[in-house]
């Protein structure tokens, strides 16, 4: 469904050129200090102001629905939305007789019967993880004193970022990348064996992204090709603290109390400028298709803050849910 969470839980709306979308927030705290300005820096570090990314511009201003008054959360459900302003719907209506290769136009069709929004994507569109942002805003301030950084550390396989998308642009092509996302502070045990580890549940919201095909903890795939008398983390202090940190700041699916370290892959855009071949479903052929409109060359340079926010809705989650269960027990 369109909501994640147990205790912390987020639920999204809304669609790509629809009149707005946004999320609401419930098991949120009352007291929690929030105004329309702590999401401008996250939201714009979101946009695309960079080379390789859409020249769509969206004003994005959050407007605080509910759950806040006088600048505090109330406790109540918060909701928060975005309009849609820069919207160019024109030629998209050909897709539904014509899907985009890679993109989720054929497999939404069928699944809603054909009474789905397809303009811009729709539901599926990358600009859903708008909210999601906000809502990692709200996140950050539950969870601190954790701290969470992600970066682009990689695109089309090198580290010369720049170099790759312009090659890109050159080719009218797109590229991937490699987001690493490190969190510092992360207490010790979080996470519930066994389904709901903290590698399980950080992975769930992650895949939640458009365009993830791969996540990996600490030493990932790398892992297989080790011994064990290599990847075993020492420990070297009381407070669970460890020499190395292959196993990427987990240990039996909970926290241990290292940097919760991982790193996420991003498949290159679907929509290219170089010509296509594609199944006319109306006159039952193949033919060649060419996408216009506003695209990504690389969306996965603006993907580090998104990363952030689901991995802090992730651990405020953990946290509450550990804090209820022992506050029960005790």
């Amino acid at each position: 469904m369109n909501s994640f969470g147990r205790i912390f839980r987020i639920s999204i709306f809304g669609e790509s050129h629809g009149q707005g979308l946004g999320v609401v927030v419930d098991g949120c705290q009352p007291g929690i200090k929030i105004t329309a300005d702590d999401f401008l820096y996250d939201i714009a570090r979101r946009n695309p102001i960079e080379t390789g990314t859409t020249p769509r511009k969206e004003k994005d201003i959050p407007e605080l629905v509910s759950g806040i008054f006088n600048d505090f959360t109330t406790g109540a459900p918060l909701m928060i939305l975005f309009r849609n302003e820069d919207v160019q719907s024109a030629g998209y209506d050909k897709y539904k007789d014509i899907p985009r290769p890679g993109h989720a136009d054929f497999v939404a069709s069928k699944k809603y019967k054909g009474f789905n929004d397809y303009r811009g994507g729709g539901m599926f569109s990358g600009r859903l993880t708008l909210p999601l942002i906000a809502a990692g805003v709200i996140a950050k301030k539950i969870i601190a004193p954790v701290n969470i950084n992600a970066k682009l550390i990689s695109a089309s396989g090198t580290e010369n970022i720049e170099e790759a998308i312009k090659q890109a642009e050159i080719d009218k092509d797109s590229i991937g990348g490699i987001v690493e996302c490190i969190a510092e502070n992360v207490p010790v045990g979080l996470g519930e064996p066994f389904f709901d580890g903290v590698e399980s549940l950080i992975s769930h919201i992650i895949f939640s992204i458009p365009g993830v095909k791969a996540i990996e903890f600490g030493a990932g795939t790398k892992s297989a090709e080790m011994k064990g008398s290599e990847f075993n983390d020492v420990y070297i202090s009381s407070d669970g603290k460890t020499k190395t940190n292959y196993a990427g700041g987990v240990s039996g699916r909970l926290t241990n109390g290292n940097d919760l370290i991982l790193r996420v892959t991003f498949r290159p855009p679907s929509s290219i400028g170089k010509p296509q071949s594609t199944l006319n479903f109306a006159a039952g052929k193949v033919e060649e298709l060419e996408v216009k409109g506003r695209h990504d060359v690389c969306f996965a340079r603006r993907t580090p803050v998104i990363v952030e926010a689901s991995v802090a809705i992730a651990l405020a989650d953990m946290n509450l849910i550990h804090n209820s269960q022992f506050k029960i027990n005790n």
